[in-house]
């Protein structure tokens, strides 16, 4: 790994209701804290030589101006890429495709739960058609194997 690949960023971002991780339906979501996804997602990054940029919002808006400022790291040669975790939003936000489409960003669409076993409406995503890869089911232990599928597409 070189010492350009050493520095690169991995921003993880986590959508609406997240911040209830350990709390909010424990039998979907596991125990686990946002706060100890975090922990997890830090060893992980060390483990692959990135940066890690951890951040969580209920806003739309917010999001979309962190998927911006991706971007421009991205451009910069700053950036491994996204992890993102749009919660709710992944089946309802054509606002969050366009930013992924419009910065080009690499970016790992992320869900702990199977959304494929749960209601139907969860099975449409607007963030999969412009994500490079999506992982779901496997708890928040997918955090860490996006955190090294992104590492490998880097390599």
């Amino acid at each position: 790994m070189t010492a350009q690949e050493m520095n690169k960023t991995a921003l993880i971002l986590n959508g609406p209701n997240l911040n209830l991780l350990g709390t909010r339906e424990p039998a979907v979501y596991g125990a686990h804290t946002l706060a100890d996804v975090e922990a997890l997602c830090a060893k992980a990054c060390a483990t692959h030589g990135l940066t890690l940029d951890f951040r969580q919002s209920n806003h739309e808006g917010e999001l979309v101006d962190w998927l911006h400022e991706a971007g421009g790291l991205h451009a910069a040669g700053k950036l491994a890429g996204v992890i993102l975790n749009a919660g709710a939003y992944t089946h309802t936000s054509v606002a969050l495709h366009d930013a992924i489409k419009g910065t080009g960003i690499t970016l790992i669409e992320l869900h702990i739960s199977n959304v494929f076993a749960r209601e139907a409406f969860r099975h449409h995503s607007y963030i999969s058609p412009v994500a490079k890869a999506v992982m779901c089911g496997f708890g928040v232990n997918g955090y860490a194997l996006a955190v090294a599928g992104l590492a490998q597409l880097q390599a």
